[in-house]
Formats: structure tokens, sequence, C-alpha cells
């Protein structure tokens, strides 16, 4: 870990270009059956014992059940990672097991998952691509958009762009509300079908712990387990794509494999966030070549160590100044804060 204390580097003279990079990765792609069962069971056993074990101590500390909940918060993000990589088909070899063990997994998460699969895709194939934001990623102006807003839509993007309302009220508004909707494929039945099933399935579970519990396993367990994991989440994306070297580049410059490798970081973590967020802090490789099952890319960095170095790398102390970037600067291919961007 000696490596990350050195300042973060986004080195693009790799001797390997980010395209022949995909063909190396290629034979990465193939999930395990067993491995992948594995790694489902050690994540989803513990979750359900955790909020049995919660529900148990409700009826002896109101404290305790709450920081089992916070506990078991972790649990329910490696789910989230699970989930994601049965949306890319990297889970299992067999699509509509990895696509039924997702749906089942929505539930928990609160995402519908063939909602999510469709916005997720438009994001892996559109990341870096100044002509084609709004879906799936975290809306970003660039500078010269921002000045030619009025103060109004200038007051409104510094607001949205608050961590506040990032890390704040955006996780909340993003698991509890928004995913109830099928929001940019209005249009569509299927995307209606898998955003209502899930809603009544998670009617569902919900009456069902009120029924037999009351309000109290809602309140310390529910509630705080989703919000805490569904903000870990709504961070872990942001970091991965909102740092300053990051790459966007207008459609005609743009280029798929180069924006993957170059605009997404790798996040340095300790190995056990690393095992909870389910490795998805390699997230240049995951982003060059998404089909790696999340338990092969540590198998990536290992075998091609030029990786580690090939984009942009930060630890957790680190990424926290990201949280200051808003704006992206088309001439010095920056992401700037407002201060900077005011100081051109």
């Amino acid at each position: 870990m000696a490596a990350a204390e050195s300042a973060p580097t986004q080195d693009h003279s790799s001797t390997r270009s980010a395209r022949e990079w995909v063909s190396t990765l290629a034979k990465y792609r193939d999930p395990s059956s067993m491995r992948s069962s594995f790694e489902l069971a050690v994540s989803a056993l513990p979750f359900l014992a955790l909020w049995a074990l919660a529900w148990w101590v409700i009826s002896i500390s109101y404290i305790l059940a709450f920081a089992i909940s916070l506990v078991n918060a972790a649990f329910l993000l490696r789910l989230f990672a699970i989930q994601h990589d049965c949306g890319h088909g990297a889970f299992f070899k067999n699509r509509h097991v990895s696509d039924w063990v997702g749906r089942v997994l929505g539930v928990l998460t609160l995402t519908p998952y063939d909602v999510w699969r469709r916005t997720h895709s438009v994001h892996h194939s559109t990341a870096g691509n100044l002509d084609k934001r709004g879906m799936g990623d975290i809306h970003t102006l660039t500078v010269a958009e921002y000045q030619s807003l009025s103060r109004w839509g200038q007051l409104h993007y510094r607001l949205y762009r608050h961590p506040i309302t990032l890390f704040g009220f955006g996780p909340s508004y993003l698991f509890y509300l928004q995913n109830r909707i099928p929001l940019g494929l209005m249009n569509s039945t299927r995307y209606w079908i898998s955003a209502m099933l899930t809603n009544l399935a998670i009617i569902a579970a919900l009456f069902a712990i009120y029924w037999f519990g009351g309000l109290m396993p809602l309140l310390l367990i529910f509630l705080p387990c989703t919000l805490v994991a569904a903000t870990a989440g709504v961070w872990l994306f942001y970091v991965q794509h909102q740092f300053e070297t990051t790459q966007w580049d207008a459609h005609d410059d743009w280029n798929l494999h180069e924006a993957a490798l170059h605009g997404s970081s790798y996040y340095r973590l300790p190995k056990v966030l690393q095992w909870f967020s389910a490795n998805i802090g390699i997230h240049h490789v995951h982003h060059l070549y998404s089909r790696i099952p999340f338990y092969r890319l540590t198998e990536v960095l290992r075998d091609h160590a030029e990786l580690t170095d090939a984009t942009h790398t930060m630890t957790i102390r680190e990424s926290f100044a990201n949280a200051r970037l808003h704006l992206w600067d088309e001439d010095s291919k920056r992401l700037l804060s407002f201060a900077q961007a005011r100081a051109l």
C-alpha cells in the first residue's frame, strides 16, 4: 500500500492503448459458478442473520439494534455490488440466473433491476462523453456551460453539487423515491413492470415486518441500514468518476476505451472495505471490461501491475478533496472547484 502515499498521477503513455487492453482482459471474463455462489452466500446469509439479530435485540436495547443495522449496511452494499455484476452478466455464466438473482437482490437494495441495468448500461457506453450526459451519471457541467447560466441556474447547480445534497439528501431521494419509477425510461412497459413489481415486493416485505414487529424494526433496522448503504454506494460512484484528472471529451474526440481507462479511478481501500465493496474501487479495469467478475479484478492487477498506475489512484483520505470539484474545464482538461473556475 506504500504506493498509495505518492501523489495521484494519470499516465496516458502506457505501452498499450486502452483498446489493446480489452483483448488482454478478455481471458478474465468467465465467472466460476461455485465461486459466485460462495460470494452470494457469504454476503446474503450474514445480512439476513444480522437483520434477525437486530430484530431480536430490539427487545433488549434500541441502541444495540441500531448499531447492528449500521454494521449490516456493509453487507447490503456488497449485495448491491453483486447485483451490479449480475447486471453486467458477469456473475453467472447463465444470463437468466444472473438476471433473476439480480431481481431478487433489487428488492433488498430498493433498486428495480431491469431499470437499473439499462441506465447503468447507458452509463458505461457514454461515460466521459460530453454530448451524451444525463442518464446513469452525476450531472456535471463544463465551465462554459455554468458561466452561461442565469444566477438562478448557477445557484440551482451549486445546490445540486453541494455535498449535503449529493451525500445527504441525494441517497435517500434516489433509493426511496426516484427508484420507484423508471425515470428516463417512462415510455417502456417493460421497465414500468420492473419498477412496479419491485415496489410491490418491497411493500409486501415492509408490511410483513410491520405486521410481526411493529414500527421499531422499520425505524431502527430498515431505515439506517438502507440509508447508510445507499450513501456509501453514492460516494463510491462519485469518486470513481469525479476526480481532477478524469476524462471528458466532445463526441467527435471521445473514445470509449480511453474514457473507460482514464476516466475511472483506482480507489485504494483497506482490505476490509475492499471486500465489502466487492473490489469496485478497481473501477478503471471494470469499465474497460465490465464482464470481469468482481472477484477476478484483483487477479487482473496481480498479473498486470502496469494497470495499477494506468489511471488516477487515490486513498480514502485523498478522495475527500474530490467533493469540492464540480466543473469540467475543456481547455485544461481538469475538473475544477467553483473557486478555481472563477479564477480562470
